[in-house]
């Protein structure tokens, strides 16, 4: 892992700010923003803001990195995602009620708890329901993983505002009535923007007047996508390539407030909603109800993040499920050596020993049993794999299991590049895969 930057504390004098940003994103959310995690961070310390949020575009790609900045500076990192969510089944492709293909919805982690759901809904989302290119849930997923999250509306792709700008009161009434019930008192917000769009203007009036009507609390948001507001020209660029168009050509830009979606002062977010103090008090409110500290980056806590691999049922010997999975590598391996050498010479059976046990030593099995898994999986369903590349060409374990088709000995490569008892990180197997 890189270095975590530390930035100069604000000048001596500067207040706390009373306002957090809670709707963020950073350059995980991949073609659409151009700030940085460590930019985000720096930006914040220079505001003297007690809290910053990430909720990348359904994705939570960059959550370790971003707390480990956050905490290096002093800032409560709150861990969130801007979901993409489906009017039915996530698991079916079809439009929302108003012509769109989903809607948006910015999701918090509170707690431990929170963090754990949120990390299930993202992978089911990837794994179950990805359609016209993006990952998506549905309210029934939630019904099931909502505890330890804040949920706010989003911006005006959010389900509710949509049904206010389609003149459905009554739908965007009984949808603010589901999502508040689930999520219970404090945990769910009418979230209130304004970049110029006159979209939004209209929206923010009525989504006022619903909250009031139905008791709900309100939270003012930037819907950042570059630090600076100079940089939004950079950001229509990038949007660019995402769409493969020109900049002289048509396509889809921020709109009228193409300069508005940066990382604002306190100040400037204030003057936006001046009648609605409480929603900017609620920036605060939420940021210190959400306690989370993902376990460091240590091998051992990478470790446990693993998928389980499910062993077949004769390897499931012992009790001790790590020793299963060590028993199995080696039941590949050997099977592998016999396939791969015509006579496994006294040098080989001793680089594979050696290789085993510091895969043993270190808890790594189920990691090669994952990559091996789905690249085999991958060469059965004629889906065509790289010979290997990098540093993991130089295992022999890795070459036995198929995971690469490069025979270390015969070009010398060395596996301690790979892999060492003195690496603290995970290993790296560098994987072309066909994306067709």
């Amino acid at each position: 892992m890189a270095d975590i930057p530390h930035f100069d504390d604000p000048p001596e004098g500067t207040p706390v700010s009373q306002f957090v940003h809670l709707h963020v994103h950073s350059d995980y959310s991949l073609l659409d923003s151009t700030a940085k995690l460590s930019s985000l961070v720096k930006r914040a310390k220079e505001l003297n803001m007690p809290a910053l949020a990430l909720t990348d575009h359904g994705n939570m790609f960059g959550v370790l990195n971003f707390e480990h900045i956050c905490h290096a500076n002093g800032i409560n990192p709150i861990v969130g995602c801007e979901f993409y969510v489906t009017e039915t089944d996530h698991k079916v492709q079809e439009r929302t009620k108003y012509g769109g293909k989903y809607y948006h919805l910015i999701l918090l982690c509170e707690n431990e708890t929170g963090y754990k759901n949120m990390s299930w809904l993202c992978s089911n989302a990837y794994t179950e329901g990805l359609h016209y290119g993006k990952p998506n849930i549905d309210f029934e997923m939630l019904k099931e993983r909502h505890e330890g999250l804040i949920c706010l509306s989003a911006c005006i792709q959010g389900q509710v505002p949509q049904a206010l700008l389609h003149d459905d009161d009554e739908w965007a009434e009984e949808v603010a009535r589901k999502y508040s019930e689930l999520f219970g008192p404090d945990h769910y917000y009418i979230e209130l923007q304004d970049h110029g769009l006159p979209d939004q203007k209209i929206a923010a009036e009525k989504l006022i007047n619903l909250a009031e009507k139905l008791n709900l609390p309100l939270v003012v948001t930037n819907d950042i996508h570059y630090c600076n507001k100079d940089d939004a020209e950079a950001q229509d660029a990038l949007r660019c390539i995402g769409f493969k168009r020109l900049l002289d050509e048509p396509h889809q830009t921020m709109g009228d407030g193409r300069t508005e979606w940066y990382f604002k002062t306190e100040e400037e977010m204030r003057r936006l909603f001046p009648d609605h103090p409480e929603a900017y008090e609620n920036t605060l409110k939420i940021a210190n109800m959400c306690n989370l500290t993902i376990h460091q980056y240590t091998t051992p806590e990478l470790k446990g993040c693993l998928p389980r691999f499910e062993l077949p049922q004769e390897f499931r010997r012992h009790e001790d499920y790590t020793q299963n999975q060590d028993d199995f590598v080696r039941h590949l391996v050997e099977k592998g050596l016999r396939q791969r050498y015509k006579e496994i010479t006294p040098e080989i059976r001793e680089r594979a020993e050696y290789e085993l046990a510091i895969i043993f030593k270190m808890g790594f099995s189920g990691y090669f049993l994952i990559v091996w898994e789905f690249i085999n999986w991958a060469k059965e369903h004629e889906i065509p794999i790289g010979p290997g590349r990098g540093s993991g060409a130089g295992s022999l374990v890795a070459y036995c299991m198929t995971i690469t088709d490069i025979d270390p000995f015969r070009f010398n490569l060395i596996f301690e590049r790979f892999l060492n008892p003195e690496r603290v990180s995970m290993p790296d197997f560098d994987i072309d895969m066909d994306f067709d």
